[in-house]
């Protein structure tokens, strides 16, 4: 008897124990499994409302995308929604059933039945907006979870390279970011208070310029500076001077101005654009600061023109075939954290949209340039992008003329000339071994700057002086007030230019160029 009794406890504690361990340790929630972000009644009360109210569609379909409805039924709904819109046709139940009829897909969707279910469920299309933003909210996540869970794979195999991989991920990232870019309509009068506070501000500056200002006064007076949100192309072929009219800009905006400016080389280290830098400022020769042969006149004047370039707000990135997504990261952080208002890219073509496919050289350039743009427009800022010429201009025949650049000679030029807001060329006719112009002027020395497209103003052409040994551009003006050399004279302004009784003539150094206005008769010259 006691035996029996002791053997019923032992069962019945047998029994407990199951129940006891579910009471300490149940399953945490968490480990029943997840659902992808969805709102499902949030989507069916936006395809109801569509196919009740007349005006509805118009509200959603810049909004909403077939991809964005999680369930693939209403996916196919939405799309034969759309497909009636394009045709013009009406929009309810009975029209919405048959577009499923033609395609195929009703019994997909759940019958005739279903989408009547759909228009019963809701009574008005009020909120329509918003439920709309929602259902874009729970794709964008459900892409967020896809994009990190394959990247999280990825990351695991040995075999992955890390730096490809957050390329790769970075720009998955910014394609969504441009799907989910989107303004709304505004009413023109804040629009025309900003334009005429950017008016007022213009008329206040003596100069009269409503951009950036880039210290060559022949292209301000054009432009009126590089204005904010522009995207501009400076092209030429190779040994044109690009880089030195870029570099020439980036001093006279910093040094000169104070206007912080961001230079991002994909062809010369950081160390090699400094010494272009120093070249351009101080005007010593670019061979003896490479093999630190300079006179003692020219350490002197080193150590005094070096000092403002010191302290100039220039900021240099040298990342070898940087691709557009990742610039666009480091222009926001530039543009946040240092204020840039102009930034440069030398050159386009020498970037990458790493981590994206595609079937042709030119697509790709045509991201690229696309991106720029937008990114000019999000921050702001005037963008330059350097770009190289094919070689067509090399073989053109047709002399002086002919060797002048045009629009269709750019490298992948369809989408970098549709883009861009400006185009410029640089053209030096003396590299083609033309010196004198159809005017007889001497064009030693001379850069063309030709623009050639001006969205939103005139095309022209200017001249600048260029000096190849100093990497630099110069205002003629500048030019002749600083290297054409002063004359003391006692010649009466009345008289002719030839020495007679006791007028002289000192001339403080020798000249290199003469202005046109000074050309001397040589068989008159008294020197």
């Amino acid at each position: 008897m006691q035996k029996e009794n002791f053997t019923k406890q032992a069962v019945a504690q047998k029994r407990q124990l199951p129940k006891i361990v579910e009471e300490t340790a149940p399953v945490p929630p968490n480990e029943l499994g997840k659902l992808p972000p969805q709102a499902l009644e949030l989507e069916e009360a936006v395809l109801g409302a569509i196919m009740i109210e007349n005006d509805a569609f118009s509200i959603v379909s810049e909004i909403l995308r077939k991809e964005h409805f999680y369930k693939i039924a209403h996916q196919k709904i939405y799309a034969a929604i759309v497909s009636l819109y394009m045709g013009q046709n009406p929009i309810d139940m009975h029209t919405v059933t048959e577009q499923l009829r033609k395609t195929g897909d009703i019994d997909d969707v759940g019958g005739a039945y279903y989408i009547a279910m759909l228009t019963a469920k809701v009574a008005s299309a009020a909120h329509l907006d918003y439920h709309s933003h929602i259902i874009v909210q729970k794709y964008l996540a459900r892409e967020l979870i896809r994009i990190s869970s394959d990247v999280q794979s990825k990351a695991f195999e040995d075999t992955t390279d890390v730096d490809d991989l957050m390329q790769e991920a970075e720009a998955r990232l910014f394609e969504i970011s441009q799907q989910n870019l989107k303004k709304d309509v505004i009413q023109i009068e804040p629009v025309i208070a900003e334009v005429l506070k950017r008016i007022e501000a213009a008329a206040k500056r003596q100069e009269g310029i409503s951009g950036v200002a880039t210290g060559f006064h022949s292209l301000d007076n054009i432009t009126s500076g590089w204005q904010k949100s522009d995207f501009i192309i400076i092209a030429g072929r190779p040994s044109m001077g690009k880089t030195a009219f870029v570099l020439s800009m980036a001093k006279n905006m910093a040094v000169d101005y104070n206007i912080s400016v961001a230079i991002f080389s994909l062809e010369m280290s950081n160390v090699q654009l400094a010494n272009r830098l120093i070249m351009n400022v101080c005007s010593i020769d670019g061979d003896k600061i490479k093999n630190g042969k300079l006179s003692k006149e020219e350490w002197e004047l080193l150590d005094k023109n070096i000092v403002p370039l010191l302290n100039a707000p220039i900021y240099i990135d040298d990342t070898p075939s940087l691709s557009v997504f990742e610039l666009r990261s480091k222009a926001r952080r530039l543009v946040k954290e240092h204020h840039i208002e102009c930034l440069f890219i030398d050159y386009l073509q020498l970037m990458n949209a790493s981590g994206m496919n595609f079937y042709s050289r030119e697509q790709e350039i045509s991201l690229i340039s696309r991106s720029l743009k937008g990114l000019a427009k999000e921050l702001d800022i005037p963008i330059i992008a350097l770009s190289q010429l094919n070689r067509s201009v090399e073989g053109r025949s047709g002399g002086y003329e002919g060797k002048r650049p045009q629009l269709s000679d750019l490298r992948e030029s369809g989408a970098i000339e549709q883009d861009a807001d400006m185009v410029c060329f640089i053209h030096r006719p003396e590299y083609y071994g033309f010196t004198i112009d159809k005017e007889g002027n001497d064009l030693h020395g001379i850069a063309e700057i030709i623009i050639a497209k001006h969205r939103n103003g005139t095309t022209g052409n200017l001249s600048m002086r260029f000096e190849s040994k100093y990497a630099k551009f110069w205002n003629l003006d500048d030019f002749t007030s600083k290297h054409y050399q002063s004359f003391e004279s006692s010649i009466n302004t009345n008289a002719d230019f030839y020495p007679e009784d006791n007028t002289n003539l000192t001339v403080t150094e020798p000249l290199q160029y003469l202005p046109s206005a000074l050309q001397i008769n040589e068989d008159k010259c008294p020197f």
